[in-house]
């Protein structure tokens, strides 16, 4: 109806390092207003979806499996959005959050994956619509555990470390691999991630900071044109 407003996409943050990074250029870019929800600085999970357009969930060091405050009025609101044909979006933590809410479980990944690595599209006849034509590609990685499928989700992404990369149910989607990636959040990440990959037996799986940053310029292109792409079409489902 003319002259009634959008409501906002909801986007979740729950570290104060992984915010919504390129998602949040892109909404801009296509007029798309969008309210940031600081779950990191405390900020309470809204009582209901029906106030947005769309969710977004972020990454963040915690397992969904934590017993944190916030994770169980997340996990409702999550199934509310479903329920209420709100398109909902997740990267890392937050398609793991998805498969929780959706009657799937998050346990420990087989080795951790860290860095650039490369995806291979599964379905094809879902990903064409998400993806185009790419059946794979290189994105970015920084996780411990894994989702399962949640009923009725299809695999879209699979990789050689983790089965599950992506899923998706109607018009909601959630990715174990990070596409909202910028040039700054992989500087702050590599810098404030340093332990962590130290920690880590480097290999194949896991990339040092060095090795991320070598990459980056040559890589960040690729995943900035393929988030875009799946952007383009998640905000397709969007709510008035």
């Amino acid at each position: 109806m003319l002259g009634v407003a959008m409501k906002p996409v909801a986007i979740f943050r729950h570290a104060a390092i992984e915010g919504p990074g390129l998602l949040a250029e892109f909404l801009d870019e296509q007029s798309i207003p969008w309210q940031l929800i600081c779950i990191d600085a405390g900020e309470a999970v809204p009582i209901s979806a029906s106030a947005f357009s769309g969710l977004v969930l972020m990454g963040g060091p915690m397992s969904v499996n934590d017993e944190l405050p916030w994770i169980s009025p997340v996990l409702a609101l999550i199934r509310e959005a479903v329920a209420l044909d709100i398109p909902v979006l997740g990267h890392c933590l937050g398609g793991q959050l998805m498969s929780k809410a959706l009657g799937g479980s998050v346990t420990r990944n087989p080795v951790k994956e860290i860095g650039w690595g490369r995806v291979a599209v599964v379905d094809r006849e879902i990903a064409s619509d998400w993806l185009g034509d790419r059946y794979e590609f290189e994105v970015f990685h920084w996780h411990g555990e894994t989702f399962s499928l949640p009923a009725g989700a299809q695999l879209l992404l699979s990789s050689g470390y983790c089965a599950h990369q992506g899923f998706v149910s109607g018009k909601h989607l959630g990715l174990q691999c990070h596409v909202e990636m910028t040039e700054a959040m992989i500087r702050d990440w590599c810098e404030v991630g340093a332990d962590e990959i130290a920690s880590c037996p480097v290999g194949s799986a896991v990339q040092t900071p060095a090795q991320i940053l070598a990459e980056m310029t040559a890589r960040l292109p690729q995943l900035h044109a393929v988030a875009r792409r799946i952007y383009a079409r998640w905000v397709k489902g969007l709510r008035d």
